[in-house]
């Protein structure tokens, strides 16, 4: 029984990780319709500056929200500067720069701080108080830091003007346009969340896996699997897909699959998925007329 609540419990801080990088890959999804395949590296090279940050002396909360405000605006600029001038060009077009920025990234990270793995530090004690030992004290940070972050977003979304405008631009991007919404700066906005999300999983991940260029190549692809189980069209469906997975992931490596077998359950959920519910647990699905 302790085992089974330790692997979940873990599991739960896992899928927070997989839950933050699913729901950047939705508010990208919902701005462009595609998979944003950079969205790991982009927040790997966060994670870098912050580590840089730290390593020049800087107090871990200060570097970890001047990294959140630095990927904001990265995010920004890369939509502004690379995918507003191809917003019309062929799907494949976009999956080419796609390609292109995650080696650009990557190659960047491991030219500035080498292809050496690097200790990232973790702002949480090392042992849980009162003697607990089915959950560590950063799994624990790791998902109240995800929880705060995401009713924040919800509460953004939900009763600021911009973020209201986010929402409707990215629903009905021709209403919002006569309405007086500035839509290619709300998905720009859109890209800016979406990097500053990632970048604070990043942070949270690297002190378990390492920093270093390559450490966001799998949890990329629980965030995919994460999203496609909750629902491309859902934020709400993706958060709780990456949570939904992690404790999956962890219960089926421990019973059933063995830890060799874990990144092929990522592949197997999607597949899974894709054949018998499309639409995911919670999207919507949508009808064209044809």
């Amino acid at each position: 029984m302790d085992l089974f609540l330790q692997q979940t419990l873990s599991g739960l801080a896992t899928g927070a990780i997989y839950a933050s990088i699913a729901l950047a890959v939705v508010m990208i999804y919902q701005a462009i319709d595609h998979f944003n395949f950079a969205q790991g590296e982009m927040a790997m090279f966060s994670a870098f500056i912050a580590w840089q940050l730290i390593d020049w002396g800087a107090n871990y909360w200060v570097a970890f929200f001047v990294c959140i405000v630095v990927s904001f605006v990265g995010g920004v600029v890369i939509e502004r500067l690379v995918f507003a001038p191809i917003h019309n060009a062929p799907i494949l077009s976009h999956i080419v720069v796609f390609i292109a920025l995650f080696q650009i990234f990557n190659a960047t990270a491991g030219f500035i701080w080498e292809f050496t793995i690097k200790a990232f530090p973790s702002p949480f004690p090392d042992k849980m108080p009162y003697g607990i030992k089915l959950i560590g004290a950063h799994e624990v940070g790791i998902v109240g830091i995800t929880l705060g972050m995401l009713i924040l977003i919800y509460l953004f979304f939900r009763f600021t003007p911009i973020g209201l405008a986010m929402r409707a631009a990215a629903a009905a991007p021709d209403s919002a346009r006569l309405v007086g919404i500035s839509v290619g700066w709300m998905l720009a906005l859109g890209w800016g969340l979406a990097a500053a999300i990632g970048a604070v999983a990043g942070m949270m991940i690297a002190p378990i896996v390492y920093l270093e260029p390559n450490m966001m190549l799998g949890i990329l692809l629980y965030g995919f699997a994460g999203a496609v189980v909750g629902g491309l069209t859902s934020p709400l469906g993706a958060v709780l897909g990456g949570f939904l997975l992690g404790v999956l992931e962890n219960l089926a490596g421990t019973y059933i699959i063995g830890s060799e077998l874990k990144l092929t359950f990522a592949l197997v959920v999607i597949v899974g998925i894709l054949i018998f519910k499309p639409s995911g647990l919670m999207g919507r699905v949508v009808v064209q007329r044809v």
